[in-house]
């Protein structure tokens, strides 16, 4: 599936990933390929990735939002 991390400043990652993990407003979530559509909402926490090639990268956001829809996901961060 398709990532991209956006942030008010920059594009922090954009890419394919296997898996993504979340810290979510209602507690932590993970996402693989052909998820069901959805949006959440998220805190103060990491993202998770393994990309395609199984290189593993954290980021650590302040909260933002994530759209998930046709295996393209959009996170708005701060």
């Amino acid at each position: 599936m398709k990532l991209e991390i956006i942030t008010p400043d920059k594009k922090l990652f954009e890419g394919q990933v296997k898996s993504a993990v979340f810290s979510g407003s209602e507690g932590s979530f993970g996402l693989l390929n052909n998820h069901a559509p959805m949006i959440a909402t998220l805190k103060k926490g990491n993202i998770e990735l393994v990309e395609e090639n199984n290189n593993k990268q954290v980021f650590t956001v302040n909260g933002g939002v994530v759209e998930v829809y046709k295996n393209n996901v959009i996170v708005l961060a701060e």
